[in-house]
């Protein structure tokens, strides 16, 4: 039987003994983006930094390759996990695959435009770039049960929005403009990541695509799926290597363990959560 040495010690051998297999790590980034709840924390840089960096940091790597699974969520924790890639795959001078399984929408896409290639599923959902948000009006409900609404603030703009109070033009004013320049930014990423977009189609009116017409508009650049795909660029032996998800295991178990009445809590939250999540995904039609 061959002697086989650990990884850290084949650089002993001399260059024309070592049999390097080609190694790619996999991190999965799957859910809604951002704080869901305590008990169903979605991605964020917190969440998802540990893995990213394991995954980067294993020795002997052709590229990482990531699972995206996400129909959107918080811009900021998007942007923050698509300048972390970056970063890394900079820093590492590795090439990042984005492998889209039923969605990449909105900040899931925007995750996606870290990798230098992006392949989906032919009925994968993939664009929405856009910016939302929704939310729900309770003044008339509260004046017809007799309740007044009292809030005092120091600055105009404070209450902006409130939901207790009727919708103010001002303030869906200033919404819209805080939307426009969110917007601007994901634009701007996306442009500049992806320089083979159709020129002829507005691609960022929030509509979204499958993966067979995301190729044809420059979204992403292929079809196809993790194992064939990295088969047929590094070969039949190349190493997948799944990087584990560490997400909110401690304060998950520590609520599990709470008193009854707040495990009550724990579980309408999750529940809320959990309703919050499904509709991110009915946005879709999935």
């Amino acid at each position: 039987m061959p002697l086989r040495l650990p990884d850290r010690l084949r650089f002993l051998l001399p260059r024309r003994f070592r049999k390097e297999t080609p190694r790619v790590a996999v991190v999965r980034l799957s859910g809604v983006i951002g704080a869901v709840s305590p008990i169903r924390p979605g991605l964020s840089i917190g969440t998802v930094a540990p893995s990213l960096e394991r995954a980067f940091a294993m020795p002997r790597l052709s590229a990482v390759a990531l699972v995206v699974n996400s129909p959107g969520g918080s811009p900021v924790q998007s942007h923050l996990i698509y300048k972390r890639i970056r970063a890394l795959a900079e820093e590492k001078n590795l090439k990042v695959f984005a492998f889209v399984e039923d969605a990449a929408a909105s900040g899931g896409y925007m995750i996606a435009c870290a990798a230098d290639e992006i392949v989906a599923d032919p009925a994968s959902i993939v664009g929405s770039i856009g910016v939302v948000s929704a939310g729900f009006g309770f003044d008339r409900l509260i004046e017809r049960i007799g309740i007044e609404r009292r809030v005092h603030t120091q600055g105009e703009a404070k209450a902006m929005l409130d939901p207790f109070r009727p919708e103010n033009p001002d303030d869906v004013a200033r919404l819209k403009d805080l939307q426009a320049d969110v917007q601007d930014l994901f634009t701007t990423l996306v442009r500049g990541r992806r320089p083979k977009l159709d020129a002829d189609r507005n691609l960022f009116t929030g509509a979204v695509w499958t993966g067979r017409q995301a190729v044809s508009l420059g979204l992403a650049d292929s079809v196809g799926d993790l194992r064939g795909t990295l088969r047929e660029r590094y070969g039949e032996k190349v190493e997948l290597h799944l990087v584990p998800e560490t997400r909110g295991s401690l304060l998950a178990r520590l609520l599990r363990r709470s008193t009854p009445g707040q495990t009550a809590a724990s579980f309408s939250e999750g529940a809320l959560a959990a309703i919050e999540e499904r509709a991110a995904w009915a946005r879709l039609g999935l």
